[in-house]
């Protein structure tokens, strides 16, 4: 690559939170995540028009994930584009994009255990029709590994990094190392203080990964996440930012993980608290969030610990 390639972040409006897309400005322009239903005419084409650029000519969508947050609005912005961009998501995640019931599904899979909230199927069924803007085939699945060509010497190389999903990826700008991971660098978690993953082994290796092989020079994170002190990072990390983010990620799964191994080995017990089965782990770690806020991942991935440790549990 002879020149850098600008990368623009584009925020859209989402309730208590704002919803972060990357413009990769390539000869063939791509936009990294999608928001939900609402983002691309509301946040994507006024930031765009501002840069003077048009999202008619966005020709590449590359999903990072399968959330919502994160491809709800892959059908709009893909009809805004006038059907013409490409739209790629890894093939453990692409039925999230076929299908707004396999949303409902993995909330009942998981969080619905833990919940028991009797509106959960209308409730989640509703969310799901409201911010995903369309069910749709991707146009390329991928595995991870691949090379995507953005024109003219511009490239963009595919690395499968699971975790906070099955289908987690990074998209890294080739020759500037400019890494997109959506939300596969958790740190010490979003607006509700606690990091998210459904895989605890495999986000760690993903973590290790990221750090030790493709060592970002600028880190694209998908939401403002916090460090130790509460305090939001940016969602642009500059090279030392990033590996103390990455390396601030894994040990905050480490103290997670001992904590979660200890109460799982001695084993859990319901009670009255809203933390349930979970209550002595979130004391020891000194979580007071709502786990029934969503998005609130605590509960995600506890149960991701309890599957890993006692599988028939």
């Amino acid at each position: 690559m002879t020149e850098p390639v600008a990368v623009h972040p584009l925020v859209s409006p989402w309730g208590r939170f704002g919803l972060y897309s990357f413009f990769i400005d390539a000869p063939e322009p791509a936009i990294v995540d999608t928001g939900i239903a609402s983002s691309p005419a509301e946040g994507m084409v006024p930031a765009l028009e501002k840069l003077g650029r048009r999202i008619e000519d966005v020709r590449w969508i590359l999903l990072t994930h399968g959330h919502i947050d994160h491809l709800g609005g892959a059908h709009a912005l893909w009809e805004l584009t006038g059907r013409r961009a490409k739209v790629v998501i890894h093939q453990a995640d692409a039925h999230l994009l076929r299908s707004r019931r396999a949303h409902v599904d993995q909330y009942l899979d998981v969080r619905q255990q833990y919940l028991h909230n009797p509106d959960a199927v209308e409730e989640q069924t509703k969310a799901a029709d409201h911010v995903i803007s369309g069910e749709m085939e991707p146009t390329m699945l991928v595995k991870g590994g691949e090379t995507l060509s953005l024109g003219g010497d511009v490239t963009v190389s595919v690395h499968h990094i699971p975790g906070h999903t099955a289908g987690s990826v990074a998209y890294v700008v080739d020759g500037q190392q400019s890494v997109f991971v959506g939300d596969a660098v958790q740190i010490h978690g979003g607006a509700n203080g606690f990091p998210g993953y459904e895989d605890p082994a495999a986000y760690r290796a993903s973590l290790q990964y990221l750090r030790d092989e493709v060592r970002p020079r600028h880190l694209y994170l998908g939401h403002p996440y916090r460090g130790a002190d509460g305090v939001p990072s940016g969602v642009e990390l500059d090279r030392k930012t990033a590996r103390n983010a990455l390396q601030e990620s894994l040990d905050r799964e480490a103290r997670i993980g001992d904590a979660a191994g200890r109460y799982l080995h001695e084993g859990l017990q319901e009670t009255n608290s809203v933390y349930s089965p979970f209550a002595s782990v979130a004391e020891e770690l000194g979580y007071t969030g709502d786990p029934t806020l969503e998005p609130s991942p605590f509960f995600t991935t506890l149960h991701g610990y309890r599957t890993q440790i006692n599988p028939m549990s």
